[in-house]
């Protein structure tokens, strides 16, 4: 596994994802925020991937085991809430880990340089949400913790070291749960399991093994290309 397969394969994964959110969003604005996130993302995703082989066929034509995103990725969007969760665990991560990835001297710096401003956003979108949300009414206030609650066994997965990624993994892990809990906190919100965060699980996105969901939405995600191999526009 290349260190590039496996964050292009994380923002791949995700702007899918966020991508279902097209004609279903809350509000009109929030179909533009969501879009220009999943571009965001999936501009990350080709340029990560080109670097491994063909974008096209790493997109469409590999099969489930060989895709190596964090499983965090790939749940599906539930409601709006769950949705924000999964964004705030993820693009504080994505935003710290590029972070990292700028200031070291690597292949992987002139993408990280550029896409930390990108993911800066991604972060704020998902932080002003959270705290609207779980500072809101009653039910959207639950509908925030259910979220943050479900997702939360799937936030141990980042942590774990990528071969060839310059990266302070504790360093990354701790700056990611002090900035995760210093914005769930004053959303009136609590970690799972209390402070600190409850126990995590560990999964194994990263060696190819996926959730459920993932098959189903790989299928939809490769479908039209496999079903016309080699037609152009």
């Amino acid at each position: 596994m290349t260190a590039a397969l496996a964050l292009g394969d994380d923002a791949l994964v995700l702007s899918h994802r966020l991508g279902e959110w097209a004609g279903h969003a809350p509000v009109l604005e929030e179909e533009v925020a969501l879009a220009n996130i999943a571009l965001d993302l999936l501009g990350q995703a080709r340029t990560l991937l080109s670097l491994v082989g063909d974008e096209d066929e790493l997109a469409y034509l590999r099969e489930e085991r060989a895709f190596r995103n964090v499983q965090l990725v790939e749940q599906p969007n539930g409601d709006f809430a769950h949705t924000m969760a999964r964004q705030l665990y993820f693009s504080v991560y994505q935003h710290l880990l590029y972070g990292q990835l700028a200031a070291a001297d690597g292949r992987l710096a002139p993408l990280a340089a550029k896409a930390v401003k990108e993911v800066a956003y991604h972060r704020d979108h998902a932080e002003q949400w959270t705290l609207r949300l779980g500072d809101g009414t009653e039910e959207s206030h639950a509908r925030m913790q259910r979220g943050l609650d479900a997702l939360w066994r799937f936030t141990d997965e980042l942590f774990e070291p990528v071969e060839g990624l310059p990266v302070d993994w504790p360093a990354l892990r701790d700056g990611w749960l002090a900035q995760v809990t210093d914005i769930v906190e004053r959303a009136t919100l609590t970690l799972p399991g209390g402070p600190g965060g409850g126990a995590w699980t560990a999964g194994a996105g990263r060696q190819g093994i996926h959730t459920e969901p993932f098959g189903r939405m790989l299928a939809e995600m490769q479908h039209l290309h496999r079903s016309h191999p080699g037609a152009t526009w």
